[in-house]
């Protein structure tokens, strides 16, 4: 019996087949309809922290560069010379002077993206230079982190990033008052997932799984032992357990309250997914954002970043009993993915699986990306609609 011949019942709903999760075809169109029309998380706006830096991401099917103008602006360029197509910065990250010059034939641009000079360009008096600039994409900051969107016209960032947030804290202001974009980087740690990353958003949103692989996560926020995220309820923080004293591995006392977190958020965790590929979690004394980077149907990076208040990063404070934490929490999760994509192919898995009741709003994310997969197949177009709810 397959699962299309089992009866329909209201507590069981199907998830996508498994070929969503492994075909290379999927794959790609996720690539050009979702990856490159929405916007996407791609670096830390501090990783460009002076005139001339500069950081490449993968963004779908595109190399994206991002610099920091003499201006002090960050913008974003697709990572392609005007030349001959060869690629501009060969780097993950690095820092120049003054110009982006190309390895293969020396076309050189500034940090605005103009062409600036080129061999024997003064003997081409035809060539207009502001014609032959690297290609822009569409740039925002916000929490701290550099946004592009490689769409001609980007959805609207407001009714796209910031709705995900506000419809998971119920609250326009609630992510505001952590003062994400001034906290400082303590620790990062970058994850080479073998999964689906569509395997990942799902595990994020769901704790249906919490009190079987999480003990330290548990221990610390008891609630999630009963299977529900703390995003099933809109605006809901899961509280932390009585004794436990700080958001540890051992739930130990960690930092002081971040300035700006109200009494009503102390001693709870809040999490948020930004579709596609951003998780933001929230605790009083720090945030720890995820981003993913899909490249392959089986294969994933994830980039997690540990921020605190300055003051703290900036006293040589012992960060690693909170970062353990999480960090066990992310290779526990993974660990589950990894453990799921070859199941994938199976033909126990051909018609997809079941979402249990408390696991019913991913099915949200489902319809969210069917929605956006659905869209016409062209090149470059619109954006979509306003983002799915979401994190654990």
């Amino acid at each position: 019996m397959t699962a299309t011949d089992l009866p329909a019942t209201p507590s069981l709903i199907p998830t996508p087949p498994g070929r969503d999760y492994t075909d290379p075809g999927v794959f790609a169109r996720e690539q050009r309809l979702i990856f490159e029309r929405t916007w996407f998380c791609a670096v830390r706006c501090a990783d460009l922290a002076a005139p001339g830096d500069f950081r490449t991401v993968q963004v779908g099917r595109e190399s994206v560069l991002l610099t920091r103008t003499r201006a002090g602006e960050v913008r974003a360029f697709l990572n392609v010379c005007r030349h001959r197509g060869a690629r501009l910065c060969t780097e993950e990250a690095g820092s120049v002077k003054r110009s982006l010059r190309c390895p293969y034939h020396a076309w050189t641009y500034d940090l605005d993206g103009r062409l600036v000079a080129a061999p024997n360009l003064a003997d081409m008096a035809d060539v207009r230079r502001e014609d032959r600039g690297l290609i822009t994409v569409h740039v925002r900051e916000w929490l701290g982190y550099a946004w592009v969107c490689l769409a001609d016209e980007p959805p609207s960032f407001a009714d796209t990033v910031q709705a995900a947030v506000t419809e998971r804290l119920g609250d326009a202001a609630a992510v505001d008052r952590y003062g994400v974009e001034r906290l400082a980087l303590g620790r990062r740690i970058t994850y080479d997932v073998a999964a689906n990353w569509k395997l990942i958003v799902e595990n994020f949103m769901e704790c249906y799984h919490c009190g079987t692989i999480h003990p330290e996560l548990t221990e610390v926020l008891p609630e999630f032992a009963e299977g529900y995220a703390a995003q099933y309820y809109v605006g809901h923080g899961a509280e932390f357990g009585a004794g436990v004293d700080g958001f540890t591995v051992d739930g130990g006392a960690g930092f002081g309250r971040l300035e700006g977190v109200g009494t009503d958020q102390d001693r709870r965790y809040y999490a948020v997914t930004v579709p596609p590929q951003v998780f933001v979690n929230l605790v009083p004394d720090h945030v720890i954002v995820h981003r993913m980077f899909p490249l392959a149907p089986d294969r994933t990076r994830v980039e997690c970043d540990w921020l605190y208040s300055p003051a703290v990063v900036e006293s040589g404070a012992d960060l690693s009993r909170s970062v353990e934490l999480f960090d066990r929490v992310n290779r526990q999760d993974f660990d589950a993915c990894e453990r799921c994509q070859p199941a994938m192919d199976s033909r126990a898995y051909r018609d997809g699986g079941v979402l249990v009741p408390v696991e019913h709003h991913i099915g949200a994310f489902h319809a969210w990306v069917a929605r956006l997969l659905a869209e016409p197949e062209t090149e470059t177009g619109p954006g979509p609609g306003a983002g799915a709810p979401g994190g654990r």
